[in-house]
């Protein structure tokens, strides 16, 4: 009995590996040879067109320029926020003092006071959708107790998710010495907050209110309009500074695809929706899903020598896609399941038992880890005796 529950309980769920997203555009541009790459972005310094699910990039255009953020720097701001909360070290009906430092901030705000207090949701919806400098400061003292603490945590995330052009120098993005960042790192930090499905509750609202209540309720209006005039997008943050000129980075869902665009440096805010709309379109008309698993399906089994349980079933623990032309052949898709060879235990948690690897003929096009969800003990003396003479004394 116990080893069928813990057959049942120990199932491996597939985690996507975070692949250098530079080494899909170059798969993406081998897969469109002999194709006219679109002209996307024209006006932006700097753009690229991501799939969110499996971060292939579409289109890019200096990508990895290191340019000034603006308020696209409350992306990471709102990702720490989420992973707090994620963590349990903060809870959505918590309350946010306002410091006189957070207060004093300029550009756009939601004009807090000193000594004011507002629940982690309600400066949510003030950074995500006012694009508030002095919310995204009260969020940051009290994560880490001061905006530099919470600084520093900024550039340790990026540094995690493997960032190179990316340094912040505060949560806002207000301009600043040795602040910036590129299209291509805005992305993937645009995609790992995606991760947390809840977060288009703020960055995908038109209007709210904060202070609804009170004698002076403040109307919220999110700087995104494309939320409103593209069906579709649900976030995420735009940005200005006179330095930065317009930026933005959007996402929007269709017909199962969610992709992530973003701009920077374009003129004016016109150009930047137009051009971001236009690469929303490139994507939705051109590209689509091919499924290689879905969420519970069964892909197999893999031993694990000397350990307490002897065999893992290997569980989808989601649903598994790669991002293939419309117009291209689909035929000619499969994938392999390729497992370490001797898997001994001890197995550490998260440790990795193999890939999936998909192809496209001999090409690949994309690759999947599975991890151990779990632990797994090396067995005691006896039970691997037990085994040793069950195998000896066996009769088939």
């Amino acid at each position: 009995m116990k080893k069928m529950l813990l057959g049942t309980v120990l199932c491996v769920c597939l985690v996507s590996l975070s692949f250098p997203v530079r080494g899909f555009a170059a798969e993406e541009k081998k897969t469109a040879k002999g194709q006219t790459s679109p002209e996307l972005a024209a006006s932006a310094l700097s753009a690229i067109l991501m799939d969110a699910d499996t971060g292939t990039i579409i289109y890019e255009k200096n990508s990895h320029d290191k340019l000034p953020p603006a308020s696209i720097t409350k992306v990471m701001t709102m990702l720490l926020t989420m992973e707090a909360i994620n963590d349990g070290k903060l809870k959505l009906t918590d309350k946010v003092r306002t410091s006189e430092y957070a207060a004093s901030m300029g550009g756009s705000q939601i004009f807090l006071e000193p000594g004011e207090e507002m629940s982690v949701n309600e400066m949510l919806k003030g950074i995500a959708m006012a694009s508030g400098n002095d919310a995204s400061v009260a969020m940051a003292e009290k994560i880490s107790g001061s905006e530099e603490g919470f600084v520093q945590l900024m550039n340790e995330r990026a540094a995690e998710l493997g960032l190179k052009d990316t340094h912040f120098a505060n949560c806002n993005g207000l301009p600043a010495e040795n602040h910036y960042s590129s299209a291509h790192d805005i992305a993937v930090i645009s995609r790992e907050l995606l991760k947390h499905n809840e977060i288009t509750k703020y960055t995908g609202a038109y209007q709210d209110y904060l202070r609804k209540d009170s004698k002076k309720p403040f109307w919220l209006v999110n700087t995104n309009k494309l939320v409103r005039f593209y069906t579709g997008v649900d976030g995420l943050k735009t940005g200005y500074t006179s330095e930065a000129k317009f930026c933005l980075t959007a996402t929007a869902v269709k017909d199962g695809l969610r992709a992530i665009a973003v701009v920077l440096g374009e003129p004016n805010t016109k150009t930047r929706n137009s051009e971001v709309s236009q690469m929303f379109d490139y994507m939705f008309s051109q590209y689509s899903k091919q499924p290689i698993y879905k969420k519970g399906d069964v892909m197999g089994t893999v031993k694990i020598n000397k350990g307490k349980l002897t065999e893992l079933p290997l569980v989808a623990g989601q649903d598994y896609s790669v991002l293939m032309k419309k117009s291209g052949n689909k035929t000619n898709i499969r994938h392999e399941l390729q497992l370490e060879p001797e898997l001994k235990a001890p197995i550490q948690d998260g440790q990795v038992l193999g890939n999936i690897v998909v192809y496209q003929g001999e090409q690949m096009v994309k690759k999947f880890e599975l991890k151990s969800p779990t632990r797994i003990e090396k067995a005691g003396w006896w039970t691997l005796f037990k085994r040793t003479t069950a195998k000896i004394f066996f009769v088939d």
